[in-house]
């Protein structure tokens, strides 16, 4: 077997681009059976072991191991082909470079990971919201990424990092001042990706800048944004680091679009329920556990102050306004549109000029447009029908109907008054 690999070796040779170039095949399928070896064999058994354990999810779930394997091939690479026969000393140098530049971007990447992580524990503390890190952590990620951009440079040219960082100085203020806005917008597109503000396909609204849309598309310089009237507005990328927008993707993503609206209703029409009116309340199947309860509660109260003897006007009774509040909650927990699982709110506002506002405050379980605004009226259209079945009218200012319906009686019809029978006698005696 010796005997047979030297005279193979001396075969090749005497054949220099075949021994190179199969030297080169042996060097890269070392490099990829590595890789394969590292990231479906080492690792699936490292995250099983490490899921298995008590360890942490996000512990264990995290690609930190798995940017560091990435290291594996590329050291193979760079310490074999200085191996492979008879290739020129600069692709040896270019390949080495190339392997290095990419070891430092790997290392950056693990360390951003591992900066992630440290976030992804933190919050989860009690009192994570009143001292964030997550800023904090953002300026280390930047200042890692610039460092190792300045050695990858400095890697892939060959040279001592401390030479760029010489020159890097003088040509700071000079590029700051002639690509300010480029360099802005680099900023904000790397904070706008590493925090998720934005995405192609949002909703944002941002009022300052009469943009209200959808995201069509994020470059460098600007975010275009087609609203709703299909006109495209063009937003800076800077912007959404500087200025308050609105962005409606959490909204879609929680399956809820809100129903926030009022009957203002008017507050003459508010009063006791008689009898008669409380026994045709009970025809509504809502009100059933309402009235229900609300006689007992108001039973025990009574009995207790009809021991001190009471007065009428210290009883308690049910209100119209009260009756119709719990209808309108059972009905909405009824209603099959309603996201039960998300707040449901109907409540009484501070009185004003208009009226009593009585507020919706609930979610639909479809956030499409159409069918939101379809449900949302649906409910509107029937609280309004049913109202005047509890004695309750919604507020209204007077129209021009109603002023033509105040017009004053005819000049006939007016009562004139007459004068005193003593009057001359008065005006004679008022002259001199």
């Amino acid at each position: 077997m010796p005997a047979q690999y030297q005279a193979a070796l001396q075969w090749l040779e005497q054949h220099p681009p075949l021994y190179t170039l199969l030297s080169l095949s042996v060097l890269v399928l070392a490099a990829w059976a590595a890789n394969w070896i590292v990231k479906r064999i080492l690792l699936r058994t490292l995250y099983r072991g490490l899921r298995a354990t008590q360890l942490d999810r996000a512990i264990a779930n995290s690609s930190v191991i798995a940017r560091l394997a990435n290291i594996v091939p590329a050291l193979i690479l760079s310490l074999g082909i200085v191996l492979v026969p008879n290739l020129p000393e600069d692709i040896v140098q270019i390949v080495n470079n190339v392997c290095g530049a990419f070891i430092v971007l790997t290392l950056a990447l693990a360390i951003s990971e591992v900066l992630s992580l440290i976030d992804t524990l933190y919050q989860r503390r009690p009192n994570a919201h009143l001292r964030p890190i997550k800023g904090y952590l953002q300026v280390v990620k930047i200042a890692i990424f610039a460092i190792a951009a300045i050695l990858m440079v400095a890697t892939l040219i060959d040279r001592s990092p401390l030479i760029l960082l010489s020159g890097l100085g003088a040509m700071a203020a000079v590029l700051m001042l002639i690509f300010q806005d480029t360099l802005l917008s680099l900023v904000a597109s790397v904070q706008i990706s590493s925090s998720d503000i934005i995405r192609v396909g949002d909703w944002v609204e941002m009022p300052n800048l009469n943009a209200d849309g959808d995201v069509i598309d994020i470059a460098l310089h600007t975010v275009k944004v087609q609203n709703w009237d299909k006109t495209i507005t063009t937003i800076p990328t800077k912007r959404f680091i500087t200025d308050p927008f609105k962005n409606w993707r959490g909204m879609q993503e929680s399956g809820g679009r809100r129903i926030k609206r009022a009957l203002y209703l008017d507050q003459t029409s508010v009063h006791f329920l008689s009898d008669e009116e409380n026994a045709r309340l009970r025809r509504f199947m809502l009100l059933d556990d309402y009235l229900a309860h609300k006689d007992k509660e108001l039973q025990e109260w009574n009995t207790r102050l009809a021991e001190h003897g009471k007065e009428a006007v210290n009883t308690r009774r049910i209100t119209n306004i009260g009756s119709f509040r719990a209808y309108v909650e059972q009905y909405l927990q009824h209603h099959p549109h309603i996201h039960q699982d998300m707040t449901l709110l109907v409540r009484q506002l501070s009185p004003t000029a208009d009226g009593l506002p009585l507020e919706i405050y609930c979610f639909t379980n479809n956030i499409a447009w159409n069918a939101y605004e379809g449900i949302q009226s649906d409910i509107f259209d029937h609280l309004l029908a049913i109202l005047p079945e509890f004695g309750l009218r919604v507020f209204q200012h007077p129209s021009g109907a109603d002023m033509r319906e105040l017009r004053p009686a005819p000049i006939e019809h007016r009562h004139t008054p007459t004068a005193p029978s003593n009057e001359p006698a008065l005006r004679s005696r008022s002259l001199p």
